[in-house]
């Protein structure tokens, strides 16, 4: 098969904001894919979908199907650029179509579908302005975010506030930063879950993976922040989270936590593959913080394939998996 890989790629500007490229992939994550391709059969073309003329590129190589892990660049709905591309091209792709990728970009939005489907997520309030009155229904601690960025952008140990007095200040700040709205929900106490969905043949519920931040007590960082994803591993920083895969959960626990995980895919209309990020409470209720349908596919860091290993695959076998899922959707 002809299969053109479609990417952006993470780049290092100073005039950026430190996290501006953290959604994209490096070069070490191209490579990977493009070899685990051709070690499955597959000729491959490597496209940066930055380049100004991607429609003629796409045209002019005509690929059979198309691995996409472009996350666009800063419209509204920017993880949706590409296959909108592909979608006029009559080129299929890997992965979520545009509705569900500009839905699940929108954390607003995708809770909002959630809670219309009885899947538990933190309760929360979106904020346009930044002066809106406080739900007085929402609880302190309260986690502010960016309402429409990945890879935890945006977010550190100062995002948890404790008063409204620093709940409006890191509003303003976010709205600022970011120049879109902001969400704020409850910070949920409890342990860090992410699960991953593969659809290859059968819809898949990978291994259950738990991170743990109890070794990070140097960095000051408890959760997921863009600086635990970012420099992961840095042991001066004492960025150093421990991975348990399969988590250690009760088969009761196990079984919640993965009809949760599939019911937010197949709520916001994920297709091939998708990662869903889960606080489990110390009530033992699973509340998804977000889902993600472009998960990290770095052989070595990303989420998604260290729960695919835990379930027996190689790297290769997973990315082949995607592909043929997608191929088996085009018929």
């Amino acid at each position: 098969m002809k299969v053109a890989l479609t990417y952006n790629l993470k780049k290092e500007d100073e005039s950026k904001p430190p996290d501006y490229f953290s959604e994209f992939d490096s070069e070490e994550t191209i490579k990977a894919i493009a070899s685990a391709l051709f070690a499955k059969g597959h000729s491959v073309i490597s496209i940066d979908a930055a380049q100004r003329d991607i429609f003629t590129c796409l045209k002019k190589h005509a690929p059979d199907m198309v691995f996409n892990i472009a996350e666009g660049t800063s419209n509204r709905l920017r993880e949706s650029e590409i296959p909108a591309i592909l979608d006029f091209l009559k080129i299929p792709y890997t992965g979520s179509n545009t509705v569900a990728l500009a839905l699940a970009l929108n954390k607003g939005i995708t809770k909002k579908i959630l809670r219309a489907d009885n899947i538990p997520t933190p309760p929360f309030q979106i904020f346009v302005k930044g002066n809106e009155p406080l739900n007085p229904a929402l609880r302190f601690p309260l986690i502010v975010k960016p309402n429409r960025e990945g890879s935890a952008k945006g977010i550190n140990v100062t995002n948890v506030v404790q008063t409204r007095e620093g709940l409006y200040a890191k509003i303003k700040e976010v709205i600022t930063l970011y120049k879109h709205e902001a969400l704020v929900e409850e910070f949920i106490e409890g342990r860090e879950l992410t699960v991953g969905i593969l659809e290859n043949g059968k819809t898949t519920v990978l291994p259950i993976l738990e991170i743990d931040f109890s070794t990070c007590a140097k960095s000051g960082e408890y959760f997921y922040s863009w600086r635990m994803k970012e420099y992961q591993g840095d042991a001066e920083m004492g960025l150093t989270p421990t991975f348990h895969c399969p988590a250690d959960l009760d088969k009761e626990t196990e079984q919640t936590i993965k009809d949760v995980a599939l019911r937010t895919h197949r709520a916001v209309g994920c297709q091939d593959i998708s990662r869903t990020d889960i606080r489990l409470s110390k009530e033992n209720i699973p509340y998804v913080l977000e889902i993600n349908p472009l998960p990290g596919l770095n052989p070595k860091e990303s989420n998604f394939p260290l729960m695919a290993y835990a379930a027996g695959m190689k790297y290769e076998d997973l990315i082949e998996a995607i592909l043929l899922s997608a191929s088996e959707r085009k018929g």
